[in-house]
C-alpha cells in the first residue's frame, strides 16, 4: 500500500498504531498475495493521495470499489479512462446532466472532481473480484471512521454527500454544524429510482460552497 502523507498522514497517525489496524495491514497483504483483490495496492489510499485534507470541500461516500477487472483505482465511483463507465456511474451522470445540464461525459475518470477538493471514499477500500462487500468487517470500517472524524473537526465548511445505506450510516459520526449532508439511495440501477434520481446532490453542494464563501466546484467531467 502506497503510504498516506501530509496532513492525512497526521490526522491518521493514531490509527496506524492500534491492533484492528495491524490485523488489517496483515489480512490485506495476506489477501494479495492468495486472491485477485481492486483496487491495485498502490492505488488503495488513491483518495487522500489527490484530496489533501487540507484542501477537502465536498466527500462523496460511496460503498466499496468495484470489484471487475480494470475498474477500481482509489476513487469511490471513478474508472480510469478507457475503462467503460459502470452503471451506478452512467446514473451519477445522468442525475448530473438533469441537474447542472453538464453534458454526460464520454468517460468515467472522475479525478478533475478529486483535484478540486472532492474527496471520492468509500466504506470500505478493497474488494475480492467479482465478490461485492466482501471486505467487509476487516477493518476499513474503523479507518474510514476515523478518516470521517478527522474531516468533522475540521473548521470549515464540508458537505458530505452520501449514497447508499453503509454511507449514510457515517451520518451519525458527522457532528459539526458547519456541514450539510446529502444523504439519498444509491445510484446503482437498482436503488436509483428510490430518490438518486432528483436529489440534485451537485447544484445543492455548490449553493452551500457558494454561500460560506467558498470557491463551488466544477463538475463537469473534463475530456
Amino acid at each position: 500500500m502506497a503510504a498516506i502523507t501530509g496532513e492525512w498522514e497526521k490526522a491518521l497517525l493514531p490509527e496506524f498504531k492500534k491492533p484492528y489496524y495491524r490485523e488489517l495491514y496483515k489480512k490485506i497483504r495476506e489477501e494479495y498475495s492468495t486472491h485477485v483483490v481492486y483496487p491495485p495496492a498502490d492505488e488503495i489510499f488513491t483518495a487522500f493521495h489527490l484530496t489533501p485534507l487540507e484542501k477537502v470541500k465536498v466527500v462523496i461516500l460511496g460503498q466499496d470499489p468495484y470489484h471487475e477487472p480494470g475498474q477500481a483505482h482509489g476513487l469511490s465511483f471513478s474508472v480510469k479512462r478507457g475503462i467503460e463507465p459502470p452503471p451506478s456511474l452512467v446514473n451519477i451522470y445522468k442525475e448530473l446532466n438533469a441537474d447542472l445540464g453538464v453534458p454526460i461525459p464520454t468517460h468515467g475518470c472522475l479525478e478533475h472532481w478529486a483535484l478540486q477538493g472532492v474527496l471520492m471514499l468509500n466504506t470500505l477500500l478493497t474488494v475480492q473480484a467479482h465478490r461485492a462487500f466482501s471486505h467487509k468487517g476487516i477493518g476499513w470500517e474503523q479507518f474510514t471512521d476515523a478518516a470521517i472524524r478527522a474531516l468533522d473537526n475540521v473548521d470549515r465548511p464540508i458537505v458530505f454527500i452520501l449514497w447508499g445505506r453503509p454511507a449514510g450510516e457515517k451520518k451519525a459520526l458527522i457532528k459539526n454544524p458547519n456541514r450539510l449532508i446529502i444523504e439519498s439511495a444509491h445510484p446503482s440501477p437498482l436503488s436509483a429510482y428510490r430518490g438518486f434520481f432528483g436529489s440534485k446532490p451537485f447544484s445543492r453542494a455548490n449553493a452551500y460552497l457558494t454561500a460560506h464563501g467558498e470557491t463551488p466546484i466544477d463538475w463537469e467531467v473534463k475530456e
